[in-house]
């Protein structure tokens, strides 16, 4: 005894499926759900570079929730200074062309320092937010042991500067309204471009916050950045050593953010 679909009386044919039907079902109905939940659920961004050593790695995976970065934009709820952001920087700082065919943005992840409204300085190595230095120990204390901590340079003397950029040399830095100050922890010469060199970034560039690291699942505890590196492959830029521990962790906002008082 052969199964009759429900619906269908015995004996009487079994419609198959159009094209169009088939096509959406088995093709175009699974990439429009997976382009529904990474643009307005949640996706994974790979950090390219070290840019944010030590606390993200080359080619690690963080996750990223895209609802939360809907609702800032329609004006529900705000990043905070400490969250680590992925955003496409201002088109006149980086532009990359695909097979000479268009150009494009490519998406950065660094550190939000300030708000709309913060005024923002940088001397010795010690940034400054509305005139409170931020002890910026869960950065600098690495930068120290690796001998390479950068605190003589233009960039680690001024807000912004135009060594390499677009922006002009100013002591002091004002964010404007709708755009945020980020950097990078990397705090070598020349180991972030930021908003040191290209200005603040407006909400509208932001694709999200990183929320905790996925990938690898296991990682060395022991990192050591070559402070002569200057550019190239970022594999390059550090050993690691030492035994494997748990690489899964959430990216929650060191508490020194929450000293720093509002403008």
């Amino acid at each position: 005894m052969t199964d009759t679909p429900q619906g269908v009386k015995p004996g009487q044919p079994t419609r198959r499926p159009s094209f169009l039907q088939r096509l959406w079902k088995e093709l175009l109905e699974p990439i429009v759900f997976a382009v529904l939940i990474t643009q307005f659920v949640g996706t994974v961004v790979g950090v390219d570079g070290v840019s944010m050593m030590p606390n993200l790695r080359h080619h690690e995976r963080v996750f990223v929730p895209k609802y939360e970065t809907w609702l800032h934009k329609i004006g529900i709820g705000d990043f905070h200074r400490g969250d680590i952001l992925i955003f496409k920087p201002p088109a006149a700082a980086e532009t990359r062309s695909f097979l000479g065919l268009w150009n494009y943005r490519p998406f950065l992840i660094k550190r939000l320092i300030g708000l709309p409204g913060d005024k923002i300085r940088i001397l010795r190595g010690v940034t400054y937010v509305n005139s409170k230095a931020l002890d910026a120990a869960f950065i600098t204390d690495f930068w120290k042991q690796q001998g390479c901590w950068d605190t003589e340079s233009r960039i680690a003397n001024l807000a912004t500067n135009s060594g390499k950029s677009i922006m002009p040399d100013q002591a002091e830095f004002t964010v404007p309204r709708g755009q945020y100050f980020v950097q990078g922890d990397n705090r070598t010469v020349g180991g972030s471009e930021d908003s040191r060199f290209f200005g603040s970034v407006p909400l509208r560039d932001v694709a999200g916050r990183a929320t905790a690291i996925i990938w690898p699942i296991m990682r060395q505890e022991n990192a050591k950045y070559d402070c002569n590196w200057s550019g190239g492959d970022p594999a390059t830029a550090t050993t690691f050593s030492g035994k494997s521990v748990l690489n899964w962790r959430g990216m929650g906002r060191p508490a020194v953010f929450d000293t720093v008082p509002n403008p």
